[in-house]
């Protein structure tokens, strides 16, 4: 206890009472309530702030898993030290610790090195492979051409009933088989044609023959009874089938140095399923363009043109998802050649294309890329263009049927080439990088 001189111990006693009474007196209350408010005022400061931060993390963190699930994994590149994304400025590229021997990656990929992408250049995004790889020239061409293609087997386009003495049949369906199948072999024997199908199914006699097919690149297996209809006597398995198919196209580009070709962009599918043709062998023949129908909303257009049956361009040689690809039979050593781009070097931006809208002279015509697209879902979709020039748009509307395959430059370089049209606007459509065009040529 504190000793207080000259005081008695009753009156100590009060003034020590007195002195802790004051200490929580009501008179230093407005000095608490301050100090209140300004704790709850921080509080709430905090918990504004907290909330805005975790709201516009959701969107940051949301940006990059869509760039993480959009870009790709490995590319392909000249310098790996100037490794950038035309298309997507904002991400950088940052040489990982994690590189084998310095570039080197793998046995399997010399000359490879891991890079970090990053959002503004601090962000992670995703770690990627780039392989280095040698430049391309090749010669864009933009002219046309005439194909004329005959599958490897027959593809069944449609089916129809049998109207039998035992009612409505259909043999084909009966035994497993759906519009979009390749019939490859009736009755043990090879089938490449309309007429193959009809001779041995109308020698069969009415017996059970075997039929192997290819159904999504897979062979199966089965049993077909032919019948005979009401109508006739000829025996018959209720099926539409095609063995061939002619159009028009553009030319891509040519290699000189291995006299290949390629073009269109897409492959070359049937007009009833949908479905890839299945190449088993074809040629390529110059092509004299004498019309255009021109494009509408909801209505596309196309180039007609001539045939010239003694101008062979090329031996065909695939038909894939990114085109069609082949042996040059033509000269084109007088073509210039320019560098062929990899994907990341195309940009959103002005560019142009090469096409033939009369005759067989391509000429340049003015276009935008407004959208570039890695996803590996549609391999002919990478780009999104639109027409900006005015004489195209004066003579065709916009991007027309037989224009697919026509190349397009960008800043002095071969990105890309047309695949295809929005039926509801026709000044705008895709396009395919180069690279996966160079990749299926491989």
């Amino acid at each position: 206890m504190l000793i207080l001189p000259f005081i008695n111990d009753k009156a100590q006693g009060i003034l020590i009472k007195q002195a802790i009474t004051s200490t929580f007196a009501p008179a230093s209350a407005p000095i608490r309530e301050k100090e209140l408010r300004i704790l709850r005022k921080y509080k709430n400061f905090f918990r504004v702030l907290s909330v805005s931060l975790f709201t516009l993390t959701i969107p940051l963190f949301g940006a990059i898993g869509y760039l993480g699930r959009a870009l790709p994994d490995f590319y392909h590149g000249g310098d790996l030290t100037l490794f950038s994304i035309a298309s997507r400025p904002y991400i950088q590229a940052d040489e990982t610790s994690t590189a084998y021997g310095g570039a080197q990656v793998s046995s399997a990929k010399s000359n490879a090195v891991l890079l970090n992408l990053e959002l503004f250049g601090f962000v992670p995004i995703k770690t990627v492979t780039v392989q280095q790889a040698d430049t391309v020239m090749l010669a864009p061409c933009g002219t046309p051409f005439g194909i004329k293609m005959f599958t490897d087997g027959v593809l069944v386009v449609g089916m129809s009933n049998l109207e039998t003495d035992m009612g409505s049949a259909n043999p084909a369906k009966d035994a497993g088989l759906e519009i979009g199948d390749i019939l490859c072999t009736l009755d043990g024997q090879k089938v490449t044609s309309n007429e193959d199908v009809s001779r041995i199914v109308s020698s069969s006699g009415g017996r059970q023959i075997a039929c192997t097919y290819r159904r999504d690149g897979e062979y199966r297996s089965t049993f077909l009874t032919p019948l005979q209809s009401r109508a006739g006597t000829t025996y018959r398995i209720g099926i539409w089938v095609r063995d061939s198919t002619a159009g028009i196209g553009t030319l891509t580009y040519c290699n000189i140095s291995k006299k290949t070709f390629a073009g269109l962009g897409h492959g070359v599918c049937d007009v009833d399923t949908g479905k890839l043709m299945p190449l088993m062998s074809g040629e390529i023949v110059d092509v004299s363009i004498n019309e255009i129908v021109k494009g509408k909303p909801g209505s596309p257009g196309e180039l007609r043109g001539i045939f010239l049956e003694d101008s062979l361009l090329g031996e065909l040689t695939d038909n894939c998802e990114t085109g069609v690809f082949g042996d040059l039979q033509a000269d084109c050593s007088g073509l210039s050649e320019i560098p062929a781009a990899f994907s990341q070097e195309v940009m959103e931006g002005p560019a142009q294309i090469l096409t033939t809208i009369s005759g067989n002279t391509p000429q340049h015509f003015d276009i935008v890329i407004d959208k570039v697209s890695f996803s590996q879902s549609n391999l002919s979709k990478n780009l999104v263009i639109r027409i900006t020039d005015p004489v195209l748009l004066e003579k065709t509307g916009g991007i027309i049927q037989g224009m697919s395959g026509s190349p397009i430059i960008q800043n002095g370089k071969l990105v890309g080439a047309v695949t295809h049209v929005l039926v509801n606007d026709p000044t705008r459509g895709y396009g395919i990088f180069i690279e996966n065009m160079l990749d299926a040529a491989e």
